[in-house]
């Protein structure tokens, strides 16, 4: 499903965060295999496909000098992730040798209401196609097996697998049949182009008891863990390494930092104890120095004693 799997071990080696993150995007896995809607890698029809090692020496071209990229990454006036994710995914296709971004969250309009946006319209040798790219982080409930789709929150309880589902196949994957989005692209030029899903992302088990991936699921999607905090004493107990909190902006790529700039014990017990006991869900990342640098072992959500009821 991702023509550049076997560069999965590439984020480790890039010193670059944004340079991290864009190579994160383009050779992790999806969540799912079978989705409501047929998935495709949005580079599945560039020349990097045929020769995944340009695409490698490309990124660390960047890692070099990146000004091309944090000059692209600064037009936006927006920090959400997801934005973030799809402006990475917008420098890729606006790079890749065989790809020609056609346009890029385009609105469909009937009249004076806005039906939505269009992810991106590219074109490349298989045709026009319309990509929906989303990048989520659900946490399987532990009152529940996990293989439905309906089991798997967001970290805010505010999101749910299923119902995600539900708005990209019902309505933003069939937002370009509309006949307004059809008279829009008509004036662009362009034929009714065939819609594909990209959905990016890990999904969390809970910590203290078996839980089963949702049905459909990638065996080799990127996971981690979550669990309450009562329990973290148990886990900080045990675990080799160095916990610290990753802010939201750095949740894509497996975290790298000078082991000189680790957390230490004292001030990781000093942050959780001024956390309020209901405070949203804090993402922790266990580093394992290895010589001038230490790498992510394990990822965790720390969800109050009370999520997610």
């Amino acid at each position: 499903m991702n023509p550049f799997s076997e560069l999965a071990h590439l984020p480790r080696a890039l010193r670059r965060p944004a340079v991290r993150d864009l190579a994160w995007v383009l050779t992790s896995p999806a969540i799912l295999s079978q989705a409501p809607w047929a998935q495709r890698h949005p580079l599945q029809g560039s020349d990097w496909a045929r020769d995944p090692e340009r695409l490698a020496h490309w990124v660390c071209l960047l890692d070099n000098d990146d000004r091309l990229l944090s000059d692209w990454l600064a037009l936006s006036s927006t920090h959400r992730l997801g934005v973030y994710y799809e402006r990475l995914w917008q420098f890729a296709l606006r790079e890749a040798p065989g790809v020609e971004l056609l346009a890029a969250n385009l609105p469909v309009r009937n009249g004076n209401q806005t039906l939505g946006e269009m992810d991106a319209l590219l074109r490349d040798r298989d045709g026009v196609h319309h990509l929906e790219l989303a990048v989520k982080f659900y946490l399987g409930r532990d009152d529940a097996s996990g293989e439905d789709t309906w089991h798997w929150l967001g970290p805010g309880r505010d999101d749910r697998l299923d119902r995600k589902l539900l708005h990209l196949s019902s309505h933003q994957l069939t937002l370009s049949r509309h006949p307004a989005a059809r008279q829009r692209l008509h004036s662009l030029g362009l034929d009714a182009p065939q819609p594909w899903l990209w959905l990016g992302g890990y999904l969390f088990y809970p910590w203290h008891a078996h839980g089963e991936p949702p049905a459909g699921a990638n065996a080799q999607h990127a996971r981690g863990e979550w669990l309450h905090r009562c329990q973290w004493p148990a886990v900080a107990a045990t675990a080799r390494g160095y916990w610290q909190p990753l802010p939201r902006a750095s949740w894509l790529a497996p975290a790298r930092c000078p082991t000189a700039q680790l957390t230490d014990a004292f001030s990781l017990q000093h942050w959780l104890e001024a956390l309020p006991a209901d405070a949203p869900a804090q993402l922790l990342v266990r580093m394992v120095p290895e010589g001038e640098f230490a790498y992510e072992a394990q990822r965790l959500f720390l969800v109050s004693d009370g999520w997610p009821h």
